[in-house]
């Protein structure tokens, strides 16, 4: 799923829109509860030196919460890093370039929504 067809679906399963909050980063989306207005998923284009590739590009990513005592097991997968900018505790940094299946982009995003709702 693309950076297009990712923030669609948020908007679609979570009636939420996407905010340009950092003018400095026009490109940034967050995407928070109606509700408490917590954060449960930030999209970003990324510097790849930013999570450590090689290169000089950008990269599309979304950073998720996720629970604790899983996140070692999700870093493993390819496409998926350590919450850049976050507490990589309690997030990751999940690619929309490819590389991470659409079943499991769509779990942990549920997981971030669930665990971001109270």
């Amino acid at each position: 799923m693309n950076r297009a067809e990712y923030t669609a679906w948020l908007k679609n399963t979570y009636s939420a829109e996407g905010e340009r909050l950092f003018s400095r980063y026009p490109d940034f989306l967050v995407f928070r509860h109606g509700g408490n207005r917590k954060w449960f998923a930030v999209i970003m284009d990324l510097p790849h030196k930013n999570l450590g590739l090689d290169g000089a590009g950008k990269i599309s990513v979304v950073n998720l919460k996720c629970d604790p005592r899983l996140i070692a097991s999700f870093r493993e997968e390819a496409g998926i890093y350590p919450g850049w900018h976050m507490n990589k505790a309690h997030w990751l940094s999940v690619s929309l370039e490819g590389g991470v299946k659409e079943d499991l982009l769509r779990f942990l995003t549920d997981m971030s929504y669930e665990r971001t709702k109270k």
